[in-house]
């Protein structure tokens, strides 16, 4: 009878109140694309944009109202390429000291970080084990604030290559490894499978060699073409995405003619590699960040003679694979390699892209917002502002369709409905 009545007591209890915000603006951009709307209120009810309205409509009963009424909203923003559980001042021999536990702790922190810089949106591409998807989970379930996340766990590399422990005695490089590399079509299938199982959003693959691995062998191609081709019709089949990091033109050439989603850095695209990429609709994410972290550190022994020359070969041609890129046409998604300089400055590549890519300020928008969601598969979700998507609003100071730098400067940030602090 108890039980019962209980039942019946929770049967017609009153639904939970839906908490709803009203977001004033003096203008909101709601597309990149598109031109803005002048003074706005934003309705967010249960952390879901219900209505854009016009400053005068009415504000619904019972709302709490947010004054950004002096500032400019806009979508969330979005960075393609993050690395939330490292830092640019660490050794590359932290790894064989720091616990996954810490690198969790790391994550977690950074994420916040990011978030408060106005990043709504990561795609985090690289993360120790099983540590990107702890960050990523806590967050989704509400127990820390931070970005939506989409996860790639370990890159997936050649023996030796990018990717790979190295620099180590070769017992301390087997008991660091990730079971991560692979040989043969047959085996980097497995790999991706593998991932998969593991629960990564997205496969990460180190396509061509890279700056700050200790390896001195160039950065050039390192998955052959039937590798990388098995890797990408794997992932695929399982409806996952290929980003790979790839360096070197020809093996940005051979990602992009595998079929690859985006290259990652593309620091050497030539015109050959780039005619590759615009054939197959391979996304740029051009990680200029990365430049400007590791110049700042040039010089300054935080890295060895062999990662010093790499990272003079880069910065030599800083820029010229984007503008050339943006020239024929290449969908560019935004993307800043954090970890490489301090997380919290990725809207510092809006400006990169503008001074050495030649792009708009517009532009550089678009590819922050729905370009980056479109890349992500999360258009549906986010990147724009409309009736239905998550709340995922920043606001600033100024016009980012007019000044790139105003990215750098984000005074206010809503993800997913929840403000953060």
């Amino acid at each position: 009878m108890k039980i019962t009545l209980v039942l019946a007591a929770l049967a017609t209890a009153a639904p939970a109140t839906a908490e709803t915000l009203a977001i004033r603006a003096g203008r909101v951009i709601t597309d990149a694309a598109k031109p803005a709307r002048g003074a706005s209120t934003i309705i967010v009810t249960d952390g879901r944009i219900t209505a854009i309205n016009d400053a005068a409509a009415p504000i619904p009963a019972g709302a709490t109202v947010i004054d950004q009424s002096s500032r400019t909203l806009l979508p969330g923003l979005i960075d393609a390429h993050v690395h939330l559980g490292g830092g640019p001042d660490k050794p590359f021999w932290n790894e064989a000291i720091e616990t996954d536990e810490h690198q969790v702790a790391n994550g977690l922190s950074n994420a916040r970080i990011t978030a408060r810089a106005g990043f709504t949106t990561v795609r985090d591409l690289g993360s120790a084990k099983a540590a990107g998807f702890a960050v990523r989970d806590a967050i989704a379930e509400g127990l820390f604030p931070g970005p939506r996340i989409v996860e790639a766990g370990t890159a997936i590399s050649i023996i030796g290559g990018h990717g790979d422990v190295s620099g180590y005695r070769p017992e301390v490089n087997a008991a660091l490894a990730s079971n991560n590399t692979c040989t043969g079509a047959d085996q980097c299938a497995a790999r991706v499978r593998e991932a998969s199982q593991r629960g990564a959003d997205v496969i990460k693959i180190t396509a061509t060699g890279g700056v700050l691995s200790q390896q001195g062998r160039g950065l050039g191609q390192h998955f052959t073409d039937a590798e990388m081709a098995s890797i990408v019709s794997t992932a695929h089949g399982l409806g996952l995405k290929v980003a790979a990091h790839a360096h070197g033109a020809r093996g940005i050439e051979a990602a992009a003619r595998a079929g690859v989603d985006s290259i990652e850095h593309g620091t050497f695209a030539d015109a050959a590699a780039i005619k590759a990429m615009v054939a197959n609709n391979t996304w740029y994410v051009p990680t200029l960040m990365a430049l400007v972290g590791i110049e700042d550190r040039l010089g300054k022994s935080i890295y060895t003679p062999t990662v010093e020359k790499k990272v003079r070969e880069t910065l030599a041609i800083r820029g010229q694979a984007l503008a050339a890129a943006v020239k024929a046409g290449v969908s560019i998604a935004y993307g800043t390699d954090s970890a490489v300089y301090e997380h919290g400055r990725n809207g510092e590549e809006a400006g990169q892209m503008v001074k050495y890519g030649g792009m708009t300020p517009r532009a550089v928008l678009v590819s922050a917002t729905s370009g980056a969601a479109e890349l992500l598969g999360l258009s549906n979700e986010t990147g724009t502002l409309a009736v239905g998507k998550a709340a995922d609003i920043i606001a600033v100071d100024g016009d980012p369709l007019a000044d790139a730098g105003v990215l750098a400067k984000v005074k206010w940030v809503m993800a997913r409905g929840k403000v953060i602090d």
